[in-house]
């Protein structure tokens, strides 16, 4: 009886684990096929085309059509590859792309783990994902995707550490390690105001991080084909790209979280608090991923030797002293808060 009992249990927890996966999942989802559709859209409109507009109304059905494409297509694995390694590679930075939203709050209390270190276990997930890349470059055994991989490892790791002093300038203000207490923190003065400065430093860099243009080095198609992606097909090149789109999500909402004071209205006032507070959140979220999207319109891409410059030579100098003078300001005027 105990016995029976116990893989009952086992069983019901399973299937609790897997309600709460797909409560995570499927929003996710459904987020980045708006984004990629809302990204052709905007890309269209800049340089006057159309965009998707056949399959579907407006075009709405083209990005599923599209993953449904990959789905029935055949998974070719290169002779030379090692094959496990190929495989996994895409599982996890798919894994990780959603085990990251887990602590993303998207409304007072609408969070499916509240833990008091989320800034931290974002930005652990965010360094876990530079392997999924690495996995993929180095398994497939071919040298454009190797580079590409190279690449984007010397990328991301550049590129965190200027995200790493940005965060500890907010975190300073804040005197919590915590999603939600950042956002409340903001009640006042939503942060992109005293810190417009480190700001535009944790957009470009969210940019250099998600391998966005014109960052888009690992995958630069007229150098290396399609970088760590060129030996993949069918189902594991959809998880590379569903791990990429939400990842670009992930750092929207840090974004929106950090400077814009998440689900919080832009006035303390009745007619904007009569708006639900995920309303808000995710029109902060638009607003982030079209400057996102915008900014891949027209900017031209980086040469690699820019790039670096950019993250080693400029953003970390800045968000150094930006560090230091948040500080500073904060213990010459009191307004240091209390640390529980």
């Amino acid at each position: 009886m105990s016995a029976l009992t116990l893989i009952s249990d086992n069983i019901f927890d399973i299937f609790i684990i897997l309600m709460w996966s797909m409560v995570v999942f499927v929003p996710i989802l459904v987020g980045v096929i708006l984004a990629v559709y809302g990204d052709r859209k905007i890309w269209a409109a800049v340089q006057k085309r159309k965009g998707p507009n056949v399959v579907g109304p407006f075009g709405l059905f083209q990005v599923p059509a599209d993953g449904l494409k990959y789905i029935f297509k055949e998974i070719i694995i290169p002779d030379g590859a090692d094959k496990i390694l190929f495989i996994f590679a895409p599982i996890l930075t798919f894994s990780l792309a959603i085990a990251a939203w887990s602590v993303i709050p998207v409304q007072a209390g609408a969070v499916l783990s509240n833990i008091n270190v989320g800034i931290l276990y974002i930005f652990a997930i965010s360094s876990l994902g530079v392997y999924g890349i690495l996995i993929a470059g180095w398994s497939s055994n071919s040298k454009y995707p190797f580079f590409g991989a190279l690449r984007s490892a010397a990328q991301m790791v550049s590129y965190e550490v200027s995200i790493g002093f940005v965060i500890v300038t907010v975190l300073m203000c804040v005197g919590s390690l915590n999603l939600t207490d950042i956002v409340l923190a903001q009640k006042k003065i939503w942060f992109v105001i005293p810190l417009f400065p480190m700001f535009v430093v944790f957009f470009i860099s969210a940019l250099a991080e998600t391998n966005r243009p014109p960052f888009d080095l690992p995958e630069a198609e007229s150098e290396l084909v399609a970088g760590y992606q060129t030996e993949y097909s069918a189902i594991p090149f959809v998880l590379f790209f569903f791990g990429e789109y939400a990842n670009i999500l992930l750092m929207c909402s840090l974004t929106t979280i950090l400077f814009l004071g998440g689900w919080l209205p832009p006035l303390d006032i009745t007619p904007f608090n009569m708006i639900p507070g995920f309303i808000w959140f995710l029109l902060k979220l638009i607003f982030v991923f079209y400057m996102f999207a915008m900014v891949k319109a027209f900017v031209p891409r980086y040469r690699y030797d820019q790039l670096m410059r950019l993250g080693w030579k400029v953003f970390l100098p800045v968000s150094l002293a930006a560090v230091v003078l948040t500080s500073s300001i904060l213990f010459f005027f009191n307004l240091a808060p209390d640390l529980i």
